[in-house]
Formats: structure tokens, C-alpha cells, sequence
């Protein structure tokens, strides 16, 4: 995967490369196992700070989507806690949902959207 980063976006550069891996992992680029490169690397390859992308797999790691291992870095490894999971998402999609509602969105147009982007993501049921 090749990571792009928009300088011209008001959100975060580590939050743009945290959301490139989620975003990877779901759509099956990235596998259990597979290593993410190094800190110094992306950071070259990108143009950023390494402390950047050291604060993203940080994230990641904190948010359950890699471990940090000495020898290979940042490895992709999915949380299995379905629970906290969910209660995350839970938490997440208030605030998302109440914007909608906001904008007078309906239901039946945020039910659609959520089959159309749900659809894109291999594996999952």
C-alpha cells in the first residue's frame, strides 16, 4: 500500500496514515501479521516527521490495530475484543449520527450509505 498524505487537509497527518492502515486492514491489503514499515521509512517515503507516523502507529496500537515489536515494528494485529469494540463504534457513531440529524439526513439515507461503504470491505458478513 502506498500511503498519501494531503498536506492541504485540516486533519491531522497522523490521523490521515492511522486511518490509511484501518482503512488497508479492512480491505483486506493488510493481514494479520504483516509488517507495517518503519517509522524512519514512511516518513522518508511521505515527507514527514518520523515522530508523525510514530504518533499514528502509536494510535494504532493504543486502538488495538498493530503491536510494536522490536525486530519488525509495527505489525498489523486485530484486536479481538468484539465487545469494546463496539461500544467504541457506539460512542463514535452518536456524534456522526446526531450531525446527520442536524443536516436532516434521514434514516433510510443513512442506512443506504452504510450498506454502500460496508459493502467495500471483503470478510466481513
Amino acid at each position: 500500500m502506498i500511503f498519501e498524505i494531503n498536506f492541504d487537509s485540516e486533519e491531522a497527518l497522523y490521523l490521515q496514515l492511522r486511518n490509511q492502515v484501518i482503512l488497508g486492514i479492512a480491505t483486506e491489503i493488510f493481514h494479520e501479521g504483516d509488517s507495517l514499515p518503519s517509522v524512519r521509512q514512511l516518513a522518508d517515503d511521505v515527507g514527514i516527521n518520523m515522530h508523525t507516523v510514530n504518533k499514528a502507529y502509536s494510535v494504532l496500537r493504543q486502538e488495538g490495530f498493530v503491536t510494536i515489536d522490536r525486530r519488525r515494528g509495527a505489525v498489523i494485529a486485530v484486536d479481538v475484543d468484539k465487545a469494546q469494540a463496539l461500544e467504541e463504534m457506539r460512542r463514535d457513531l452518536r456524534v456522526i449520527l446526531a450531525k446527520a440529524s442536524c443536516k436532516n439526513i434521514s434514516e433510510q439515507e443513512v442506512h443506504a450509505l452504510i450498506n454502500e461503504i460496508y459493502g467495500n470491505y471483503g470478510g466481513i458478513d
